[in-house]
């Protein structure tokens, strides 16, 4: 991964941005995309390990791991109801960390830094 396509990546991460309540926060599910996830129950084996982190850290997973709901159109145009995830920056930051679809360790981690060089001004 080239140092371009971190900053793509960082932009498409900071453009899934929104607020909850003047919380930023991020879609599970469109970070799942950005990652590189096809499929939901794949992505969810990287949340559970960054929920993981997030509680031997002794912070509340309630605070950054928010447990929501969304519909979604299928193929038929009907709708559907499926879960997903509101996470803080905190709580994306750990899933970046968690992922294994950035292609090497130095290139998570320049994405990581990124991420977490905002982080340090939000905490």
């Amino acid at each position: 991964m080239k140092t371009e396509q971190i900053k793509e990546l960082f932009e498409k991460f900071e453009a899934a941005c929104y607020l909850i309540e003047g919380v930023e926060c991020w879609s599970a599910r469109e970070l799942q995309s950005i990652l590189g996830y096809k499929e939901w129950r794949n992505f969810e084996k990287v949340l559970e390990k960054a929920q993981e982190t997030c509680k031997n850290a002794e912070i509340s997973l309630t605070d950054h791991f928010v447990e929501i709901s969304k519909m979604v159109e299928l193929g038929s145009g009907s709708k559907r109801e499926v879960k997903d995830i509101a996470l803080t920056r905190y709580a994306a930051y750990l899933v970046a960390q968690k992922t294994n679809k950035l292609s090497n360790f130095y290139h998570s981690v320049e994405f990581n830094k990124m991420v977490g060089y905002k982080l340090l001004f939000i905490i």
